[in-house]
């Protein structure tokens, strides 16, 4: 199995998307796992899903 390009990372506060090829943060700060969001990332899902999916998660944290 290949090395995933991302993964949650748990950092105080929260989780925070680690992009390993480039060795640094992506995104936001969620206070929630976002599985969903980091699979779909992975998998190279279209730009209108993962626009979804990121506006979810930012609203799932108000």
């Amino acid at each position: 199995m290949s090395r995933r390009r991302y993964v949650a990372r748990g950092v105080p506060g929260g989780y925070r998307i680690w992009d390993n090829r480039s060795r640094r943060c992506w995104g936001d700060l969620y206070e929630l796992c976002p599985d969903e969001l980091v699979a779909a990332l992975n998998a190279g899902v279209d730009r209108a899903t993962l626009t979804a999916l990121l506006r979810r998660h930012r609203a799932a944290k108000r």
